[in-house]
């Protein structure tokens, strides 16, 4: 199954790319699925269904054309599913404090709740070849970088703290019990998180296959934008996912002789360039600007037509590996491709078998190799938008 993620800055039409790409895909035969990540659906909106405003079908896959579903995920049936005794907990929890019972169970929520929920339909769909193309409308870029990095953060947790924390509150119940009201979760609670995370393994690995999965990164020709839209760049290679293609929506036609429009343009004109020699050699495909919404199927259509024109839109159409591992005249080195940062803003760090990379407040943890995990870095450099990490050859001190 081919997953496309398609991730962007609110507001530059991702969704109407995600969906117009789906119809494409469609048409030449290809069961397609485009799920909606972003919290605030719009996926029905942009086939204009006549639908109720928060009618979501219990976040089931809906059937639009032939070969083409969409789904916009709803996260209190999602939690009636999967996380039903961590939800319990939370509830209670917060009833206890004080809270409204009803308050407390909206409360409940977390942040990570849908995106893990989302994986688990993204993992299901993989494993049973449910479709042919899976396509994903990612949230803003913060969520989406959440959605990608929840995987590896689940499985820190539960390597590194969840075992402990079970039998810390196995131990500590009978006794809190005798001195507090205040519940403590009961082991159903953490057989709940166990069996999530038996779940989604194998999600972290489908997401950063660069020969099945890639993202698309979709932006307009507006200065703020594409310094978003650089960063997502840079956070998703150090995620390790491949992007394959920058798809510049709501470009400006060159026959305008309106006076408004042709400053407008000019400005259009100088921005595409940057974008162009900012992400080469990654292929920037550019969708013009309607004089009307881009609503419905045929609109749709029209606009992934004139946005990929002959090209296969399900084809990976740049292909590189955001981190590698080489080993070198008996040197051991790891190659970052970091575009758009300085050596100034990178900090590393080896903690275990791990290399902590900050950047600013953003932070990755990078689990080596076992050949990695015994050296020690010895030196990196920024060259040519790869930071190269070099491994000494002796033991990581004690």
């Amino acid at each position: 199954m081919r997953i496309m993620l398609f991730a962007g800055k609110g507001g530059v039409g991702k969704t109407s790319v995600a969906a117009g790409t789906a119809v494409l895909l469609a048409e030449r035969g290809l069961k397609t699925l485009v799920m909606s990540l972003d919290p605030a659906h719009s996926l029905s909106d942009a086939f204009d269904l006549d639908r109720r405003l928060m009618d979501v079908n219990r976040g089931q896959p809906v059937a639009v054309a032939e070969n083409l579903w969409i789904q916009e995920l709803d996260v209190h049936e999602e939690i009636q599913k999967h996380w039903g005794e961590v939800h319990q907990y939370l509830s209670l929890l917060l009833n206890v404090s004080g809270l409204d019972s009803v308050l407390a169970e909206e409360l409940a929520v977390l942040p990570g709740m849908e995106e893990v929920s989302a994986l688990l339909y993204v993992n299901r769909y993989a494993k049973d070849e449910a479709y042919d193309v899976l396509i994903l409308d990612c949230a803003p870029t913060a969520e989406s970088i959440r959605f990608v990095s929840v995987p590896k953060a689940l499985e820190w947790y539960m390597e590194k703290i969840f075992r402990m924390e079970r039998n810390l509150f196995r131990m500590a119940r009978p006794v809190v019990r005798r001195f507090s009201d205040v519940p403590l979760p009961e082991d159903a609670y953490f057989a709940s998180i166990e069996r999530l995370f038996h779940r989604l393994r194998g999600v972290d690995a489908l997401l950063t296959d660069t020969h099945r999965t890639s993202v698309r990164l979709v932006t307009n020709l507006e200065k703020m934008v594409i310094r978003e839209t650089q960063r997502s760049f840079m956070f998703f290679s150090l995620h390790q996912l491949g992007i394959d293609a920058i798809i510049v929506n709501r470009v400006l036609a060159e026959n305008s002789r309106d006076p408004f429009l042709r400053a407008l343009l000019e400005q259009q004109r100088s921005y595409l360039h940057l974008v162009t020699s900012s992400f080469d050699p990654i292929p920037v495909l550019t969708a013009p600007y309607y004089e009307h919404e881009t609503l419905g199927y045929g609109r749709l259509k029209a606009l992934a037509e004139a946005l990929y024109g002959d090209t296969p839109p399900h084809h990976i159409l740049y292909h590189h590996q955001p981190v590698s591992f080489v080993s070198e005249n008996g040197t051991h080195m790891v190659r970052i491709h970091f575009p758009f940062v300085s050596r100034e803003e990178i900090a590393l760090t080896k903690v275990g078998d791990e290399l902590v990379i900050r950047m600013g407040a953003f932070k990755k943890n990078l689990v080596l190799p076992r050949a990695f995990a015994r050296l020690h870095p010895e030196k990196a450099r920024l060259e040519h938008e790869t930071l190269t990490i070099i491994f000494g050859g002796g033991h990581e001190p004690a």
